[in-house]
């Protein structure tokens, strides 16, 4: 009988790892959660820390937002993102952008009107309203005896200060972005370095200052121009005292 040599066998046996205590997907879980909670407690807060003027911003911002309309962009997009205290989009490089259109000219006017009635009563008669094409434009003119501007002076008296106080007043709170101009009567005004020109923007300037002195933004200024005696108030008589005027533009967007 030969010899018989013993079989070995070799048995693999492979281990199941099951989830469990001792698993590892359970953490991966975990860790996801709590990266959402953090991430949700963090967002409570930064909420919280927000102006409720930026609040209403945001929240009427994705109320009209449209994926198809807005794709690849955000409404950060070509600003420097900074919300002002109305509310709007800062653009550092084209001023406010409104989300709001404001009052119409239409309130405006009215607004302006009763103030003016009611806070200038010797002043009236130089303070014209009126709407225009691209919005409402508020006239300040000079009259015989009541200068807005001493002659040849780009500093505004008591009165053109007054005045532009209370129309600054009425329009603070608007989000509507403004044009300034100045203009003289046709009488030559020419010294070393100054003609009607100089003289007329210099006023504007001058005006833009006192409205930015009473609260409106600086970024809301759209233009300050001089015309000198380009655009007469009183075409028929150029040297009229009434040519000699600051013009506030209230832009209506359309």
């Amino acid at each position: 009988m030969d010899d018989q040599q013993p079989v070995i066998i070799i048995r693999k046996v492979k281990k199941r790892h099951h989830d469990g205590h001792h698993g590892g997907s359970w953490k991966v879980a975990y860790a996801d959660f709590v990266t959402a909670m953090m991430a949700f407690f963090l967002l409570l807060w930064l909420i919280t820390m927000v102006s409720p003027e930026k609040r209403s911003a945001v929240a009427e911002y994705f109320k009209t937002f449209s994926v198809l309309k807005e794709s690849g962009s955000s409404f950060m997009s070509g600003s420097s993102g900074i919300l002002d205290k109305a509310g709007r989009v800062a653009d550092s490089g084209q001023g406010y952008r409104n989300r709001e259109p404001g009052l119409s000219s239409k309130d405006l006017e009215h607004r302006i009107k009763i103030a003016i009635d009611e806070k200038l009563q010797t002043l009236k008669d130089q303070v014209m309203v009126s709407i225009v094409d691209n919005g409402l434009k508020i006239q300040i003119v000079d009259k015989e005896g009541s200068l807005m501007f001493p002659l040849g002076s780009a500093e505004p008296t008591f009165k053109a200060k007054e005045i532009l106080r209370i129309v600054s007043e009425n329009l603070k709170d608007s989000p509507n972005r403004i044009i300034v101009e100045g203009h003289t009567d046709a009488a030559p005004f020419r010294s070393a370095q100054t003609t009607n020109w100089e003289l007329s923007t210099a006023r504007a300037s001058a005006a833009r200052r006192e409205l930015e002195n009473n609260s409106i933004d600086p970024g809301r200024i759209a233009r300050v121009i001089g015309y000198a005696d380009q655009e007469l108030f009183i075409p028929q008589n150029p040297m009229d005292a009434r040519n000699r005027r600051i013009s506030i533009i209230v832009i209506q967007p359309k």
